[in-house]
This record gives structure tokens, C-alpha cells and sequence, in this order.
């Protein structure tokens, strides 16, 4: 079993820049897709990025696509969220999840997933 463990998160100011971290326990990530999602309050939680498994592809939600860059360091267990550009609109507390052998399109799809860290709060004031 895979455990997640999100930070990075805070306050920032419009236009400005955040890099979360998502540390896994447990198990190796190597065969795990990976993904972030987000929650604003009073909405549903929305998918944000993936990237497969085998880190050859990532896939992001048109929301922020051209801001944001998912990776993964499998030897230090590790996937990142780089997010540039930052606007209010992106307040959300952050997920990060993972899907056995999951490719990175399919990780915004699926109706399980095997592990959820606890999240890390943004939040972008304008």
C-alpha cells in the first residue's frame, strides 16, 4: 500500500509561482500513474494533471495547461507540481493520487484510485 504525503502549499499573490511535493511511503511510484487534483470550497473535486507511469506522458486539464508541469523522480519517490502564473481561481486545497500502471490521461477518469494523500492548501489572493 502506497501512502501520500502533500506540501508546498501557501499563499501567493496573483501572477506568482508555487511547487508542491508529493512524497510516497509504502511502495516504489514506479508503476504507479500519478496525478493532482483540487478542491475549492463549495465545489467538487476537480482533476488537475497526470502523468503515466512510465513518465513518458503527461496530460493536463485546460484550466492549466501552459502554467502548470507535472514530474516524477521515481528514485526519490517523489512528484511535483510546478505551478506558474498563479490566479485566485486556482484556491483550492491540492490531492495528490495514484492508480496502478494508470496512463496520464486516464488518471483525470477513473472511478478508483489507490491512494489520496491528505492535501495541501493554496490559496492565490489577487
Amino acid at each position: 500500500q502506497v501512502q501520500l504525503v502533500e506540501s508546498g502549499g501557501g499563499l501567493v499573490q496573483a501572477g506568482g509561482s508555487l511547487r508542491l511535493s508529493c512524497a510516497a511511503s509504502g511502495r516504489a511510484i514506479s508503476n504507479y500513474g500519478m496525478g493532482w487534483f483540487r478542491q475549492a470550497p463549495g465545489k467538487e473535486r476537480e482533476f488537475v494533471c497526470g502523468i503515466s507511469w512510465s513518465g513518458g506522458s503527461t496530460y493536463y486539464a485546460d484550466s492549466v495547461k501552459g502554467r502548470f508541469t507535472i514530474s516524477r523522480d521515481n528514485a526519490k519517490n517523489t512528484v511535483t507540481l510546478q505551478m506558474n502564473s498563479l490566479k485566485p481561481e486556482d484556491t483550492a486545497v491540492y490531492y495528490c493520487t495514484a492508480k496502478w500502471r494508470a496512463t496520464a490521461q486516464t488518471m483525470g477518469v477513473l472511478t478508483s484510485y489507490d491512494a489520496w494523500g491528505q492535501g495541501t492548501q493554496v490559496t492565490v489572493s489577487s
